[in-house]
């Protein structure tokens, strides 16, 4: 059980950082890209200033929170494009999700007993 609430844990805080950077930078996009107003632009700066301060409540170290979290911006950014704008993914879109799935269960979720500090899923229960 404890295994399962770190997992939840985790993706949690990985799936409210990848909206903060993916809408983030969307605002952004709209505002430079799409002439939407300036306030846009703003509300994305702010939004991607969160994504910056989101990964820090993750219980692994800098670089592989933010390893993991390239496998998880890469299944968020399909899923957007398909989500908000119609973007059916092909099957390479589909391969490279998976593989970057795997990616983050081996970095981020394996169990390591030689570390002291609990990453992912903590090995010892």
């Amino acid at each position: 059980m404890i295994r399962i609430r770190y997992m939840l844990y985790s993706l949690f805080f990985f799936f409210i950082a990848g909206l903060c950077e993916i809408g983030g930078g969307y605002l952004v996009w709209l505002w430079l890209r799409e002439s939407y107003s300036w306030i846009f632009g703003v509300l994305g700066g702010f939004v991607l200033f969160m994504y910056g301060v989101i990964p820090t409540f993750q219980k692994a170290h800098f670089a592989r929170t933010y390893a993991a979290y390239g496998g998880i911006f890469i299944i968020m950014a399909i899923g957007w494009g398909y989500f908000f704008e119609g973007i059916v993914p092909d099957a390479y879109d589909i391969l490279g999700t998976i593989i970057a799935t795997i990616g983050v269960i081996i970095i981020f979720y394996y169990p390591r007993k030689d570390e002291g500090e609990r990453i992912g899923i903590d090995s010892s229960n």
